[in-house]
């Protein structure tokens, strides 16, 4: 018999946001083998990286620079070595978010801000559809699938602008009380949700499963 092949190795970042515990149950489930770090050499040297975020966006900001992790983000990127954003994780991957009148820099992988949702009902929280793009790894075999969200900002436009020379990336879309957002991007080694994959049930393991293959 064939040796099974190792698992990727995976960290995911702990700066002091997240439901860290579910997020590194649910990728080890996926397949990785998980480290729960803020050390720099070991998230710079993972087969991939994992960052989640909950709560307000300049706290989630403040302590990702207090590990020096847009720093980490930023040079894995450049090695081409693959990165995952959850929820604000994604947020902060833009290049500034606004709240209560407050402008934060983000670290602006992607132009564009991250601001309130305009909807009658918010935070958005629940279950919801998306419309992936043709062409998706990310939502392969799920892409009519409900994922569960619980935000109160978003990005809603897609402001990156590429040449014939790059390839496009794929944004997902969803709505919520007629507002449209950015659901998930998948561009080079860099990908992000704004929901939870970790909470959505059979769907997310899939979407989780399809990231942590892509780190072979």
């Amino acid at each position: 018999m064939s040796e099974p092949a190792s698992r990727p190795g995976v960290v995911v970042l702990d700066y002091g946001s997240g439901n860290l515990r579910s997020v590194v149950r649910a990728v080890e489930r996926a397949g990785a083998s998980v480290t729960l770090t803020g050390d720099f050499d070991t998230a710079l040297a993972a087969d991939g990286l994992v960052v989640p975020g909950v709560g307000a966006y300049a706290a989630c900001m403040a302590g990702l620079r207090g590990i020096k992790g847009d720093r980490i983000i930023g040079r894995r990127l450049a090695g081409g070595r693959p990165v995952l954003g959850i929820c604000v994780g994604m947020q902060i991957l833009f290049a500034g978010g606004v709240e209560h009148g407050v402008e934060t820099d983000g670290c602006d992988e992607w132009p564009g801000l991250v601001t309130r949702l305009e909807a009658d009902v918010v935070p958005h929280m629940g279950w919801n559809t998306v419309e992936a793009p043709a062409g998706t790894r990310l939502f392969a075999g799920v892409e009519d699938e409900r994922f569960y969200f619980v935000h109160s900002y978003a990005a809603r436009s897609w402001d990156l602008v590429t040449n014939d020379r790059t390839a496009a990336p794929l944004v997902t879309w969803a709505e919520h009380g007629g507002d449209r957002f950015v659901a998930a991007v998948e561009n080079g080694p860099l990908s992000a949700t704004q929901f939870h994959p970790e909470k959505s049930g059979d769907a997310g393991a899939a979407l989780l499963r399809n990231w942590v293959s892509s780190l072979a």
